[in-house]
């Protein structure tokens, strides 16, 4: 129903998840595998943070960005998973008006600080294979800590314009919203009004976040892959290409499924594909990164070792 001016307004107090399923016994299925995934995640980046927290050899720009890598993974994941924990063994799948917002508000500013760190990262790898020998003056530690935070706040900043413009909306029934959590873009399908402004602002907030950093990236592999074939030795080639391989996936994992997201038209809305589609840059990417980062890793699994050997010789 849309509502004009001058008619009794009733808004909505509360929105319900509708999830995946509703049937119990597909729910506590559900369940036991996103506990899995989640469980997973989190161990796996909070390892990472450790590792390089306890290790010195890890002191270094790339280990310091992985370490914030894991961090927002860790978090934004956290964002979501355990309310739908909840929701699969819960006969009530309501979430109130204030906890939408909130949910909506902070998953979308630690997926667009992904979206800009990423951007970092490959800044990164730039630099280490295009000026390794001034790798760590470029690089300063004052540098790393602005470009994090700077990340940091963009992401934090756009999340509250996308969150205003969305939730200031009239929603004033229906409430069942068709998805797992708050998502912009399906909690904006309820609305009882045109939508085309906040689409608009959307877009507009998608091109700086999505797209920018995403051609930035494109192009910093363009200039890395034009210094690695001047490189003769195919064994030292090949050793720039692996250090690299490990942040593209991470970006396809996370860029791909984002775009196709936040990026199409209203009117190709889909609530049962998109809902899947997003669980690629909510759930599996975090559960990815760490596993995609340590496992051709020599220096993770140095450090995992290192740090398990103190363990052993102080216990």
């Amino acid at each position: 129903m849309c509502i004009s001016p001058g008619q009794s307004q009733s808004w909505v107090s509360e929105f319900i998840l509708l999830g995946f399923s509703s049937d119990p016994t597909t729910n506590r299925t559900l369940f036991s595998a996103f506990l899995l995934l989640y469980l997973s995640s989190v161990l796996g980046n909070g390892l990472i943070i450790t590792l390089v927290c306890l290790d010195m050899h890890l002191h270094t720009p790339m280990y310091f960005f992985l370490c914030i890598l894991s961090l927002l993974d860790m978090s934004y994941v956290t964002t979501t998973v355990p309310q739908m924990l909840v929701h699969l063994l819960s006969r009530s799948q309501t979430i109130s008006f204030a906890g939408c917002w909130l949910q909506m508000y902070m998953f979308g500013a630690l997926a667009l600080t992904e979206c800009f760190f990423l951007v970092v990262m490959a800044y990164d790898r730039y630099v280490a294979i295009c000026y390794p020998l001034r790798y760590t003056v470029i690089l300063s530690w004052g540098l790393c800590t602005r470009l994090s935070a700077g990340t940091w706040a963009c992401g934090f900043f756009f999340s509250l314009i996308h969150t205003f413009f969305t939730m200031r909306l009239p929603y004033c029934g229906p409430n069942r919203i068709n998805h797992y959590f708050c998502e912009g873009p399906s909690v904006r399908n309820l609305a009882c009004m045109d939508t085309h402004v906040v689409e608009m602002v959307d877009s507009v907030i998608s091109v700086f976040m999505v797209a920018a950093p995403l051609l930035l990236i494109v192009a910093s592999y363009i200039r890395i892959a034009q210094v690695i074939f001047k490189i003769k030795s195919m064994q030292a080639r090949c050793k720039a290409f692996s250090t690299c391989a490990s942040h593209l996936t991470v970006i396809i994992f996370f860029y791909a499924p984002a775009t196709y997201i936040y990026m199409k038209p209203n009117s190709r809305y889909s609530p049962d594909q998109d809902k899947q589609i997003s669980l690629f840059y909510n759930v599996f990417s975090a559960l990815l990164n760490p596993v995609i980062y340590s496992l051709r890793n020599k220096d993770i699994k140095g450090a995992f070792l290192r740090v398990m050997g103190k363990g052993r010789v102080t216990w």
